[in-house]
């Protein structure tokens, strides 16, 4: 078993499984906290679909595409880091 195949076989699918299940917390999620962090584990998630499609292909702008995602990932969570801060002091 090559590389590739590990790739394709056992890791693709490992990964789609684990975003059915982040997305039914995702929609599940009793809190608001819940639902963000669902979200940011789906980008996360999908920063490494995206990484073995480009180990996949042989393309490595791929990556840059992952990086770009785990930048917004980050600045949404900061963001909302910020929210709750803000509504937490006006309470």
């Amino acid at each position: 078993m090559s590389l590739y195949d590990y790739l394709y076989y056992i890791i693709l699918p490992i990964l789609s499984v684990s975003i059915l299940i982040i997305f039914v917390r995702f929609i599940k999620g009793p809190t608001l906290s819940d639902r963000v962090v669902a979200l940011d584990l789906i980008i996360t998630t999908g920063i490494g679909i995206i990484a073995v499609y480009s180990i996949h292909t042989n393309q490595p702008t791929f990556l840059d595409i992952a990086m770009i995602l785990a930048l917004i990932a980050f600045l949404g969570t900061v963001a909302f880091s910020y929210y709750l801060e803000k509504r937490e002091r006006n309470d």
